[in-house]
């Protein structure tokens, strides 16, 4: 596994990790929508142009988390904007 698909899976891993948390319903919503997307780029083999594509919408739904109202869940989504910030430095 490179180095660019640990960091997707990661990316997804942080994500899906604040479903097992209690999240306000704002927050669950964004977070989940982005986890979706993150997981279609989890393991898969799509274009660079694409991969940069969909890590900027999941740049643009985490966007919308105020916060969490849990403390571990706002460090996954911390993490998680840290992580598609290295994947499109220039996003």
């Amino acid at each position: 596994m490179s180095d660019h698909d640990a960091t997707l899976r990661e990316l997804y891993e942080r994500l899906a990790a604040t479903a097992e948390l209690p999240v306000e319903r704002d927050a669950s919503r964004w977070i989940g929508e982005a986890e979706a997307v993150a997981a279609d780029l989890a393991g898969s083999d799509l274009p660079p142009g694409t991969v940069a594509e969909r890590v900027g919408h999941v740049q643009d739904l985490l966007a919308e988390v105020e916060g969490t109202g849990h403390p571990e869940a706002d460090e996954h989504v911390e993490r998680a904007r840290a992580l598609a910030d290295a994947i499109l430095p220039d996003g």
